[in-house]
């Protein structure tokens, strides 16, 4: 049965999912329960209200919103959560460690990140690399995340997929160590700091959090360094360290199993028993206590840095995550920087001052740190010392004028409906409950935890201010282009101290204490899949409003929500090329005043109901996305309707969107990946088409746009004859059509489609270089253009092709770049299609070291895919995983939603899938060679690098291809320029 919600958000939000009971059986004795394995205890059981039993089942119970679970305790100490709901073919398994970095030794920093990558690497019954292609070819997607304070792995599998599942986690809980060598070491300590230099070294503002958090917390704090570590701590290491930090925190003891989804919970008990129970349990795990952190003044630091834009952020200490004033402080973030009703929006966003301006109270286990940050907009005349001030002014501000019952019902509107938007995925809830039992110690926070919101009151919020932040001392950091030190708020000052790191001691293998787990079955058999479920594609309505919108529909009952896109086919290519960014601006107006409200106005009524209504563009639409609690939609809906055929198109709302598009496009040209992907296009597309560019325009023409042509565009393609909606929702059909009929009042002519320019004549393989000096990465693009997008013919079956060559993780391309190599984070090829065209294209951001190695292993893993095909071991591979993986395409709202405007945007009938999954069933490896053959021939890609041209264009000349040098817009520059 498909859970239910009985929310209501109202100003002050009442919501129920369950009831509670709890087991009177202490952690890690036997329960009472019946049917229970030995060695397994009941902890805690919390049913669906009025349902016992129905597991996943939800109604209202007083005011508390609950997710139903039953919780049980190992004897190895693992703590197991299991939540059933059975509305999708599905289950989610997630393994969470109770280890950060902030259990890290000072000069071992990045370690617990580190291990998230070791853990993918095999372990004693489970091969190389072997974990990514089981789950994959079991239809199935993976992945782990590090942060300060917990590790975690997770999967969403078919549900016939779960014991494989939890096999395959409990031999690297268990049994990793065995496999773990110093040759797979360095290869993933080259793919971390090849993760470093991509999100941190090699991004402009990257190294913001590292700086500040130096200077926040005193030397040698958990939170003094960040989660990805230092390049040097990393290197002064070996295997043995690694080990060590294994052993140390990843006992049963210190994890949580959390499954979710549709499974009978006495095998999944008796799964859990045999595969994790043997495991030993690791030493104990204390609780760590930090002192709070306090500054005594104010610590102005700041970088020069490849960027466009000065950046101004700023961070008080303040409480630890879920303590008592969290909820407060996170109150005083929305007023002063949460959208377009705070103070800071008012006070340098609005008035063109900032690009753009927040406030945020961001908490970990130990800590939480209160911030502002924002943009500069250079063209206004002000600095970052006035943005320092005004920062601090619009703090007395709010200290003299306090919170309003406004402000209080927005938080609690966003804070609720984003928790409830989250349960919408068996994922989500997962994620949920394995984040409360591990950091709050009770799975079942989720109504405490809304509570501390609820009871939230215009008083308590001055508390937080007056408590934490008024007239406190903040770490105050400028980033600013280099050679501008002078732009900076003020001289620093504050020094990073020289890192000190302790003498570095070897680890001897011998001194490891190694935990092995004793069996009575044969671990190496993988287990085998039970039968694959029945899928299929949700059921659509078609329909159509009286004005001539399309609208293709579906019902989803398992969470009290509506989503909605709707498209209308005013997008880039309908501009002219003079005025590119037009249609990007147009649809950023529509976000701003309306004829009836103020841009203030309309965010305050949008916060308060947790809705969301946004205009944004593409290439060919522009799409207004729509998410509501369904008990609010009539409102929601009104906003957009309101917003869609009143606008205002105010000047001074004009002029303040130009000039943030203008700094948008300052900043995107400073990253690689950006230019990258713009000339790319322009060279495959051609300067003719606006397609070709970036979605924002260019400098130049977005210069030159007028409020004027904004209307004028508006006018002339915003029509109904050319807008369908896709929609979600858990109202039926007839109630959904009735909630829709608001947009029937909206009026317009036919609209042709603009056609596209003709694309350039394709020419022998040549390698385009950017130069991008200093840059610790390339960024390297290979393709050229090909397919448009068919659902079931060539085009699908080359993306078919494709699959083991770039299209997964254990495509050809990855494994040889990233897993052998180590050049890179990760690289993949793809087709991408559109109505009219389409690209073929690998890509990857690699060590600038290893460009041009990089370049000939893509030409080679390409060139012999076309040469030699596909294996028959590849075959299988792709036909399980596409095959199995239709379980997880349509769970949530979102997701059905893209399925709806799959078939909206290219005219398709739903029965489309059932054709897609007879060629995959029937298509042959001739049949994949061929294609393969014809479309991935590297003798007719181009190559376009961007990285430092100093340091590459040597190696790169040996390739033998002729070198075109361009600037960041694609246009030819001298090579010695």
């Amino acid at each position: 049965m498909k859970p239910r919600f009985a929310i209501c958000i109202a100003g002050v939000l009442v919501c129920a999912l369950g009831c509670r009971q709890e087991s009177s059986a202490p952690s890690g004795q036997e329960s009472p329960a019946p049917g229970l394995p030995a060695g397994v205890a009941l902890v805690e059981l919390i049913e669906a209200a009025g349902q016992a039993g129905q597991a996943g089942e939800a109604a209202r119970q007083g005011d508390e919103l609950v997710i139903p679970y039953a919780k049980y305790a190992l004897d190895n100490g693992l703590t197991v959560i299991l939540h059933e709901d059975a509305s999708d073919p599905l289950v989610h398994v997630d393994v969470t460690y109770h280890v950060g970095s902030a259990r890290e030794e000072v000069g071992k920093s990045g370690f617990a990140h580190f291990f998230e990558h070791m853990m993918f690497q095999g372990s004693a019954n489970v091969g190389d690399d072997q974990h990514f292609k089981i789950v994959s070819e079991s239809g199935g997607t993976l992945n782990g995340s590090t942060n300060a304070d917990r590790t975690n792995y997770y999967q969403t599998v078919p549900a016939n997929q779960l014991e494989k599942t939890l096999w395959l986690e409990a031999d690297r809980m268990g049994f990793l160590l065995q496999a773990v060598t110093q040759e797979k070491f360095e290869i993933q300590r080259d793919t971390v700091k090849n993760e470093r230099a991509q999100r941190v070294d090699n991004r402009p503002y990257g190294l913001l959090y590292e700086r500040v958090g130096e200077a926040l917390f005193p030397l040698g704090h958990p939170y003094s360094w960040t989660t990805i570590g230092y390049v040097e701590d990393l290197d002064r290491v070996d295997v043995h360290d690694l080990k060590k930090f294994f052993l140390r925190w990843y006992g049963p003891n210190n994890a949580t199993l959390t499954i979710g989804g549709r499974f009978d919970a006495a095998p999944t008990l008796a799964w859990v028993k045999k595969y994790f129970g043997s495991i030993p349990r690791g030493p104990a795990v204390d609780d760590v206590s930090i002192p709070p952190v306090e500054l005594k003044e104010d610590r102005y630091i700041s970088l020069e840095d490849d960027v466009a834009l000065p950046r101004l952020h700023m961070a008080w200490p303040t409480v630890h995550r879920f303590h008592q004033d969290e909820a407060l402080l996170d109150g005083l973030a929305d007023v002063l920087g949460g959208g377009e009703t705070s103070l800071l929006y008012k006070n340098m966003v609005k008035n063109g001052f900032a690009a753009r301006a927040s406030a945020r109270h961001g908490c970990g286990e130990l800590a939480c740190r209160f911030t502002i940050d924002a943009l500069l907009n250079p063209s206004s005349g002000k600095t970052l010392a006035d943005l320092d001030r005004i920062a601090r002014d619009s703090l007395l501000e709010f200290g003299a004028s306090g919170a309003s019952k406004d402000d209080v019902a927005r938080t609690q509107g966003k804070v609720v409906s984003a928790m409830i938007y989250g349960l919408e995925s068996v994922a989500g809830k997962v994620r949920q409950l394995a984040y409360y039992e591990t950091i709050a110690g009770r799975a079942d926070y989720i109504a405490e935890d809304i509570a501390r919101y609820r009871e939230l009151t215009t008083g308590l919020v001055m508390r937080g201010y007056w408590m934490y932040i008024e007239d406190k001392p903040a770490v105050v950091m400028s980033i600013v282009p280099k050679g501008r030190l002078d732009a900076r708020a003020k001289e620093d000052t504050w020094r990073r101290p020289a890192r000190e790191l302790p003498e570095y001691a070897p680890v001897k293998p011998e001194d490891l204490a190694h935990r092995p787990a004793q069996d009575d079955f044969d671990r190496s058999v993988m287990p085998p899949a039970a039968p694959m479920a029945t899928i299929a594609p949700p059921t659509v309505f078609r329909a159509e409003l009286e004005n001539g919108v399309r609208v293709l529909g579906a019902r989803n009952e398992e969470t009290p929500t509506t989503t909605i896109r709707l498209a209308i086919e005013a997008g880039q290519r309908d501009e002219p090329l003079a005025k590119l960014g037009l249609a990007a601006l147009t649809a950023a107006m529509l976000n701003e005043a309306t004829a009836l409200s103020t841009t203030e106005q309309l965010s305050d009524r949008l916060q308060q109901l947790g809705s969301q209504v946004s205009f944004q563009a593409g290439d060919a639409y522009v799409t207004a996305t729509v998410r509501s609690l369904t008990e609010n939609l009539d409102e929601t809906l009104a906003i957009l309707a309101e917003r869609l055929l009143q606008p205002k198109f105010d000047g001074a709302d004009f002029e303040r969107r130009k000039a943030q598009t203008l700094r948008a496009i300052e900043a995107a040209g400073k990253e690689a990946a950006v230019t990258a992907d713009v000339v790319y296009q322009k060279l495959l597309l051609g300067e003719d088409n606006p397609i070709a560019y970036a979605n924002s325009g260019t400098e130049e023409t977005v210069q030159a746009l007028s409020v004027a042509d904004v209307k004028a565009f508006y006018a002339a393609r915003y029509s109904p004859s050319v807008a369908s909606v896709a929609a979600v929702s858990d109202l039926d059909q007839q109630a959904l059509l009735g909630k829709l009929a608001v947009l029937e009042g909206w009026k317009g002519p036919p609209v042709e489609r603009t056609p596209l320019a003709p694309f350039p004549d394709g020419a022998e393989t040549k390698l385009y270089l950017v130069d991008k000096p200093g840059a610790a990465q390339s960024e390297i693009r290979i393709g050229k253009r090909s397919l448009p997008f068919d659902a079931t013919g060539e085009h699908h079956r080359a993306t078919l092709a494709n699959y083991v060559l770039g299209g997964a993780f254990n495509s050809r391309i990855n494994m040889n770049l990233r897993e052998d190599k180590g050049y890179t984070y990760g690289a993949r090829s793809s087709f991408q299609g559109r109505r009219e065209y389409g690209l073929f294209t690998a890509r990857s951001g690699v060590r600038t070291d290893a460009t041009a190695a990089s370049v000939v292993e893509f030409l080679s893993e390409i060139g012999g895919y076309a040469k030699d095909g596909i294996t028959a071991d590849e075959l299988r591979f792709l036909r399980d995983a596409i095959g199995q993986s239709e379980a997880r395409a349509y769970e949530t709202p979102t997701q059905k939603v893209g399925f709806l405007t799959r078939i909206l945007t290219y005219g398709l009938e739903p029965g489309f899938v059932e054709e897609q999954n007879k060629i995959l069933a029937e298509i042959s490896a001739e049949e994949l060679n061929a294609l393969a053959a014809k479309h991935m021939r590297p003798d007719d890609m181009i190559i376009v690098v961007v990285g430092d041209r100093s340091a590459v264009s040597q190696s790169l000349a040996k390739l033998g291809y002729e070198i075109v040098h361009l600037d960041a817009d694609g246009d030819p520059v001298a090579a010695s320029s």
